[in-house]
């Protein structure tokens, strides 16, 4: 089975860095991008190996508009253009870049020097794996050999083995309104207790509950994603950026939906009266050999 790129699997790290940026359409662009991109692996490969304990790794991420361009007209299958979302004063908007870069590891100082000199969100886990809101954050990720199934597309999209699906988007908090809500007030729009993180009974979690919207199941099971999210921020702004990896983006879609959009009884997630999303983008990401390969296309 082609190898995943090694960003994607490992347990969360406590900071990362989240670059995006767009093609220049010049007409050499597109080879010199190819280049750049088969190299990534190699240069985190290299840097990650100064330090071992750090546990440095990365994750480049192409968007759909710039598929084509740098990998040829075959694509994963479900790979398309963020959809924006808007109902009432909740929006997800949708900012599509040609490239993400994740990197992330124990030490900052290796990020950025693979990171260079581009400009970036810089990430950090706050307390113990906690969002800003005080909650913890990935609480319902999988664990184990799991991981690899929820990740990782397989013989569905043959082509594609070893992929993954990607979903980045940043929040912004209303931190100094969610302060004045009381405790239990928080943990009702969250879903979990906030010291001890355990989800409310069925009887006490309201329908309009964060854990109530996301945590959806078909045919019995539930759809399971992989997030990586950290929070980010200083005096001015601070929030979340959400990056989880999927073998389907089609989980993402059901998720975002029922998020932001009211149901036909007027629920929907009331943690989005407390943030609010400036940015929103799929991507895929492809397995090393396929990235690899990209350096030999002409």
């Amino acid at each position: 089975m082609p190898l995943p790129q090694s960003g994607i699997l490992p347990e969360a790290s406590p900071h990362a860095v989240f670059l995006t940026a767009d093609l220049s359409r010049d007409p050499d662009a597109a080879g010199r991008a190819r280049a750049a991109c088969a190299l990534i692996p190699t240069l985190s490969d290299e840097l990650a190996a100064t330090d071992p304990a750090a546990g440095l790794v990365s994750v480049l991420g192409v968007g759909p508009g710039a598929w084509a361009e740098l990998v040829g007209a075959e694509r994963p299958a479900q790979l398309q253009t963020f959809r924006a979302r808007a109902e009432g004063l909740r929006k997800a908007p949708a900012t599509p870049t040609d490239l993400l870069l994740h990197i992330r590891s124990a030490r900052r100082d290796l990020n950025y020097e693979l990171a260079q000199r581009c400009v970036a969100v810089a990430a950090f886990r706050y307390l113990d794996a906690r969002d800003l809101t005080g909650f913890v954050d990935g609480t319902e990720n999988p664990e184990g050999e799991e991981r690899a199934a929820v990740a990782l597309v397989g013989d569905e999209d043959p082509s594609f083995i070893g992929g993954s699906y990607v979903l980045l988007q940043r929040y912004v908090h209303d931190l100094s309104r969610w302060a004045t809500l009381p405790k239990a007030d928080q943990e009702g729009v969250i879903g979990r207790t906030k010291d001890t993180d355990e989800e409310l009974d069925d009887g006490l979690k309201p329908p309009t509950a964060h854990i109530s919207r996301v945590v959806i199941e078909q045919d019995g099971e539930e759809l399971e994603i992989l997030r990586h999210s950290l929070p980010y921020g200083d005096s001015r702004e601070a929030g979340l950026v959400f990056v989880a990896y999927s073998r389907q983006r089609s989980i993402f879609d059901l998720m975002l939906d029922r998020m932001f959009h009211a149901d036909a009884d007027g629920h929907y997630d009331h943690l989005m009266d407390y943030t609010r999303a400036v940015s929103g983008a799929y991507y895929f990401a492809p397995s090393q050999e396929l990235l690899a390969g990209l350096g030999r296309l002409t």
